[in-house]
């Protein structure tokens, strides 16, 4: 392969003079070429532009966005513009991505197996930092698959490619998007890239991450022979209609490689199919009222994630969901094995329900009206009695009192560092906000 670069060929930052040499050649694409490199003993990405990309446009577009600066660490963003005496153009260095995150094209490919713990994080992640990005003013134009990375253990997100990145409403030219993921309106040409758009976008991104299947595409797709551009806009542009339409039938998902949409669909609680219905209906008709905002699938995912129970036969992740619970108080059946789960104690804290496994974790957003979800900091875990092992207590691993309050009226405190017994009824007031034991 004919490369731009050379291994240990040097390069200048246009604004520190730092040398960067180059390592390694990572990829390519249609923009140019991205590199690894090495400066003051630490490891970068270079992604450096081919010549016909490389514009004054382009060019004004990073030294904004460096200025600006990246709204958090999970956008490797541009930090310097570099240059080479010896190629015309120029490129950008930002943080090097860690190995563990993976492109979303291996889950969909099932390269890898991640947890629902893991998905239902990564989309509370996904919509939280592009909330921060939106509420920069900032409208980042393609998301898709190439630029998010996740890492299938944690569940903990990467954006990439922020060099499109534009002041939203200000940008007449640039990329406008990534097919399939793109909005209605700008497949139809009425609009450009935007905020709006962008939410559109997220919607596509988080149901291929719970769905492996793209929301617009059942038997209407299957019946067109050659799924050119005229037949890919008229699928997601002309006559985009959701798989999974509460009025609208006419394009299910059907056959055998689309048998992911109606297998997942069935897993999930109906409060997060609520959600994607009124993605996918509302958005399409009324973009400028009907989208989905970052916040709503923040809460929503949360939720979900927090909504994880396991089968007391095989072990399997499901979702509890209040109204498919049968008389018993059990889970109808599990979407693996088809038995009925028994339901776990669970806690509710205002209108948050949070199941009590053998490995829930609370953050400081379950105890807290700051929803900043940050799973970095643990406020409270589930221990296992170290000699009675049915009996269940909720650790104390914040730096706050806790005060626990039983149906008998008694009260007592709970120090960092001690634990309280799981049972019904019983209330624990954490500070800020207080929960019960269901």
């Amino acid at each position: 392969m004919l490369r731009m670069l050379k291994n240990n060929q040097t390069l200048c930052g246009k604004t520190t003079a730092k040398d960067y040499i180059v390592l390694d050649f990572l990829g390519g694409g249609g923009q140019g070429e991205v590199y690894k490199v090495s400066m003051d003993k630490q490891s970068f990405a270079l992604k450096y532009y081919h010549y016909a990309q490389a514009t004054p446009d382009q060019l004004a577009t990073l030294e904004n966005l460096i200025r600006i600066g990246q709204p958090s660490s999970n956008f490797l963003w541009p930090m310097e513009i570099v240059l080479n005496n010896h190629l015309q153009g120029f490129g950008y260095v930002m943080p090097l991505r860690s190995p563990n995150f993976k492109n979303l094209v291996d889950l969909m490919k099932r390269r890898i197996s991640p947890s629902f713990r893991a998905i239902a994080t990564a989309c509370i992640e996904l919509p939280h930092h592009f909330y921060q990005l939106h509420a920069k003013g900032l409208c980042y134009r393609d998301i898709s698959f190439g630029n998010v990375f996740f890492d299938p253990v944690s569940g903990n997100t990467l954006i990439c490619d922020n060099d499109n990145v534009t002041v939203d409403g200000q940008s007449v030219a640039g990329v406008l998007g990534t097919p399939r993921f793109m909005a209605p309106e700008i497949v139809r040409s009425e609009a450009l890239p935007s905020i709006q758009t962008d939410l559109f976008s997220l919607a596509i991104l988080l149901f291929y991450l719970l769905m492996v299947h793209h929301p617009l595409e059942g038997e209407k797709e299957t019946k067109i022979r050659c799924f050119d551009l005229p037949a890919m806009n008229k699928i997601y542009g002309f006559e985009p209609i959701f798989i999974f339409d509460p009025n609208n039938s006419t394009n299910r998902p059907v056959g055998k490689h689309q048998q992911n949409a109606n297998i997942y669909w069935s897993i999930y609680p109906d409060f997060v199919k609520e959600l994607f219905v009124k993605a996918f209906t509302d958005g399409i008709k009324d973009p400028a009222h009907g989208r989905v905002r970052e916040t709503e699938w923040r809460a929503c995912m949360a939720k979900l994630r927090d909504s994880i129970l396991y089968c007391n036969h095989c072990g399997n992740e499901n979702f509890f969901d209040e109204s498919k619970v049968d008389a018993d108080g059990n889970l109808n059946y599990c979407w693996h094995c088809k038995k009925s789960i028994q339901v776990p104690p669970k806690i509710r804290i205002e209108k948050n329900l949070v199941m009590l496994n053998h490995d829930t974790v609370l953050y400081p957003h379950h105890v807290s009206k700051q929803k900043n979800y940050d799973f970095s900091e643990s406020v409270a875990a589930i221990n296992q009695h170290p000699t009675e092992k049915n009996i269940w207590g909720l650790k104390n691993l914040s730096s706050t009192k806790w005060v626990v309050t039983v149906p008998d009226g008694s009260v007592a405190d709970v120090l960092p560092g001690q634990s309280t017994k799981i049972s019904k009824g019983k209330s624990i007031h954490f500070g800020n906000l207080s929960g019960t034991v269901e």
